[in-house]
């Protein structure tokens, strides 16, 4: 497959500083969390209710910490700063009634503040980067559930965010939808910030550069997919499901 045809976007790291948050009071969801998400595609892994989401909502500028900060690069980074520049891809993409690929995306880039060209010129490009081009002029409602996760990347990608979080982006898919995606997000330059929260641990080797658990709202793991199999025995039958089973177990 080809790489990605969009134009570079130079990617600051984000530190995530002893961030502490709670929904409601005496029940923290995140407990002094700190966490360096460097260029490089990072494996976010963590049971529900683990704070993963949390953690992206927080850093995208959804939701402001109680305690702590969230930057990019050194300088603290306030929630109209996240949002301009880190994309959030949620679980569930919807799509836009009426609208085909090609609009939808482009929609998203105009309300991302792209002028109505510019927005339409850079659909294009990620609509390619994603494998859709062939779908393009095809309803968002008519496509199959693999495929719609890919727009939903797509929308984000149009924006050129420093900083890519994508939320158990292949949660549901069939293996081969699953492989697809993969496809298309190991084709995403390394320049670039990309943290995935998954269930998948399976590839941890060969599609990312770091692995961090969450558990009960703390960091348990944060290190390479080496590492982080190297907490499990070599003979183990699922050494990936064996090494996160025995971070996570008092869950």
């Amino acid at each position: 497959m080809a790489a990605f045809v969009t134009v570079p976007v130079r990617s600051a790291t984000m530190i995530i500083d002893d961030v502490t948050f709670s929904y409601r009071r005496h029940h923290e969801v995140l407990h002094g969390v700190n966490i360096e998400f460097m260029p490089g595609r990072t494996a976010l892994l963590g049971p529900n209710g683990a704070g993963k989401s949390t953690l992206f909502s927080l850093s995208s500028g959804a939701t402001v910490p109680q305690s702590g900060k969230i930057k990019l690069g050194t300088a603290e980074a306030s929630s109209r700063t996240l949002r301009r520049r880190v994309g959030l891809m949620s679980q569930t993409v919807r799509p836009i009634a009426g609208l085909t690929v090609r609009e939808q995306v482009t929609y998203c880039g105009w309300l991302m503040g792209l002028g109505t060209r510019e927005a339409a010129t850079k659909a294009e490009k990620v609509i390619a980067d994603v494998d859709l081009s062939e779908k393009a002029d095809e309803r968002s409602s008519r496509i199959s559930g693999g495929q719609l996760r890919r727009v939903g990347l797509a929308q984000v990608l149009v924006g050129q965010p420093e900083v890519l979080l994508l939320d158990e982006p292949t949660a549901g898919l069939d293996p081969a939808q699953r492989m697809r995606f993969r496809d298309v997000l190991e084709r995403i330059p390394n320049d670039r910030v990309t943290v995935v929260s998954t269930h998948q641990v399976d590839d941890l080797a060969d599609g990312y550069d770091r692995v961090v658990v969450l558990s009960s709202g703390r960091v348990v793991f944060d290190g390479t997919p080496h590492e982080f199999l190297d907490l499990a025995p070599e003979d183990a039958p699922h050494r990936a499901e064996t090494a996160y089973l025995g971070l996570v177990a008092d869950e």
